[in-house]
């Protein structure tokens, strides 16, 4: 078993040719000597996938929510059966 230590600047390096460049795991690992597994570790330790963009995701859902249920009561107020106002009539 090999105690290399890579830079961090080398795991993002090697991170983004899987996630950015969509190279395939194995041939990263087989080109850099570097274990699939280590690779796979990198990755979710460097991706790109950052909390902004799941918070930003997150707040895209609810605000479609939000408008979804804003129509919904704005379609059954304009919609609306029951008794008129007198002024209506």
């Amino acid at each position: 078993m090999s105690s290399t230590k890579f830079s961090d600047d080398f795991k993002r390096d090697a991170v983004a040719q899987i996630t950015e460049r969509g190279y395939p795991v194995r041939e990263v690992s087989e080109r850099l000597g570097v274990s699939a597994y280590s690779l796979y570790a990198w990755k979710k330790k460097f991706a790109k996938a950052s909390s902004g963009d799941a918070e930003k995701e997150a707040e895209i859902r609810r605000l479609k929510r939000e408008l979804l249920r804003v129509t919904e009561e704005r379609d059954i107020l304009k919609n609306r059966s029951g008794p008129q106002p007198a002024c209506a009539r």
